[in-house]
């Protein structure tokens, strides 16, 4: 098994990416959530890697954290989701968005991911509910902002559903003073929204 690549980065062509292994080209499938964060062509790269085998071709991904490879990794097990499909959620979701999404049984978010229907979303959740580890601090949100309870997580969907992008509702929701009402929340947090706008 393949774990870990270091090298350099040759090439980078989304999702596809090639590393240069002491003279030896690796062709490394990422999600966008990785590609985004990879160096300079002809900068060295370290990547979590998962290997997979099959009777026709073998076919190699790569994380740029091991919570990416964990949440890939949790995602192929369940039936019916292949390794192009994973990497498509990682793609659409970082892992903190993921692990919100089945903490709050949100199928919404898993929807907007090409190629996951209402059901699958719904399986997926089901499956990876006690799966995917959330941390000790509660939620992570998209920003890193830690959710301290289930009324910040409420807020923060709230404002979601009613159109702000996740920076923006993270933000509010960060300003909010601790252990505030879902309602007062919601309204206070719009508050500040508008202000900035």
């Amino acid at each position: 098994m393949i774990g870990r690549i270091t090298g350099l980065l040759l090439e980078k062509h989304p999702p596809l990416v090639l590393v240069d292994v002491q003279g030896v080209g690796y062709e490394i499938d990422v999600p966008m959530s990785t590609f985004y964060q990879l160096p300079a062509i002809g900068a060295q790269v370290t990547l979590h890697t998962h290997l997979v085998v099959r009777e026709d071709v073998h076919l190699l991904f790569g994380f740029g954290t091991e919570a990416e490879r964990q949440a890939f990794r949790q995602l192929v097990k369940i039936s019916g989701v292949g390794a192009r499909t994973a990497l498509a959620v990682l793609s659409g979701l970082s892992v903190a968005d993921l692990q919100q999404a089945v903490a709050t049984q949100d199928s919404g978010r898993l929807i907007k991911t090409p190629g996951i229907g209402k059901k699958t979303a719904e399986r997926l959740l089901l499956e990876l509910r006690d799966k995917l580890d959330s941390g000790l601090a509660g939620t992570i949100g998209a920003t890193g902002v830690a959710l301290s309870s289930r009324s910040d997580s409420d807020i923060l969907n709230a404002l979601l559903s009613l159109g702000y992008n996740e920076r923006e509702a993270s933000w509010a929701v960060k300003q909010l003073p601790a252990g505030v009402a879902v309602s007062d929340g919601i309204r206070q947090a719009l508050k500040l929204l508008s202000k900035e706008k």
